[in-house]
């Protein structure tokens, strides 16, 4: 399953922001590669390529059945210039700068600046299990003294995007990357794109499920150093109309690039055969 980000679809947020933006003055490039070093959002496009192992386990493969070759690979379709370019360029033609200083206002603070240093640790963190073993058993804690902090996280993370959109997003990559897959010739689908939808739909409740458990571990993991008045905090932060539009829009671009580059991917799997490292 695709690394959990909350996102949605790009276009959507676009058509939502559009009278917006275009009202709005646009903000200088500068100011836009400010803007992702503050809020720490550089540092999210960068964790896109720790997502690029999902993409031969969505085939049925596995990243090591490439042997060296998908290193490469890798290295090259996520190349962290070339998403940080991809989000420069669509943040200069969506983000106001009104709402551009509302969000650098906030991640400039002391606070602001602690709780990206913890979430930038985070987002490069391996998917080896640390995050939600170690969060899991941090909730469980919580639990088991009836704990106020929970409530606190799960506020948390609705502020930060939806649940139901996070789970359409996850859909949209995983339907683009099979669909690319298939028009290169690396895999022959058995369905067309609405039976594959229709067949992603019947397995939402699940997955949905899984979105949930995984926010919370993550969360209660990233945040354990902050206190619960912190968390309140960073949760009304969250809820302000005009994060939350911003939250909504760099959601978007992520899912976006990583939609892009999955497809990428896709295109040049059909140049590689499956091999083994001698």
């Amino acid at each position: 399953m695709i690394r959990h980000t909350l996102i949605m679809s790009v276009a959507a947020v676009m058509l939502a922001l559009c009278a917006t933006v275009a009202k709005a003055d646009t903000p200088e490039r500068d100011d836009v590669e400010a803007f992702l070093e503050v809020t720490g959002f550089d540092v999210a496009l960068d964790s896109i390529r720790l997502s690029a192992d999902a993409a031969p386990q969505m085939l049925g493969l596995e990243a090591d059945d490439f042997g060296s070759e998908w290193k490469r690979l890798v290295a090259e379709v996520f190349d962290t210039n070339l998403m940080h370019d991809m989000a420069i360029d669509l943040l200069e033609k969506t983000l106001s700068k009104e709402l551009l200083t509302h969000a650098a206002g906030f991640y400039a603070s002391d606070l602001g600046q602690r709780l990206v240093a913890v979430e930038n640790r985070s987002h490069m963190i391996e998917e080896d299990g640390l995050k939600s073993e170690s969060g899991g058993q941090i909730i469980e804690g919580l639990k088991s003294i009836d704990s106020p902090r929970i409530a606190i996280l799960e506020r948390l993370n609705k502020a930060s995007g939806g649940e139901e959109s996070s789970l359409r997003s996850i859909q949209e990559v995983q339907i683009r990357f099979l669909m690319a897959a298939a028009g290169a010739g690396v895999i022959e689908l058995q369905m067309e794109e609405p039976d594959l939808r229709e067949a992603m739909r019947a397995q939402e409740e699940e997955l949905r499920r899984n979105l949930r458990k995984s926010a919370l571990e993550g969360s209660a993991y990233t945040y354990q150093a902050f206190s619960d008045a912190e968390m309140i905090a960073y949760a009304e932060a969250l809820e302000h109309p005009d994060m939350k539009e911003v939250y909504n829009l760099m959601n978007a671009v992520q899912y976006e690039i990583m939609a892009n580059r999955f497809e990428a991917v896709a295109d040049r799997l059909r140049l590689m055969q499956p091999s083994q490292d001698l």
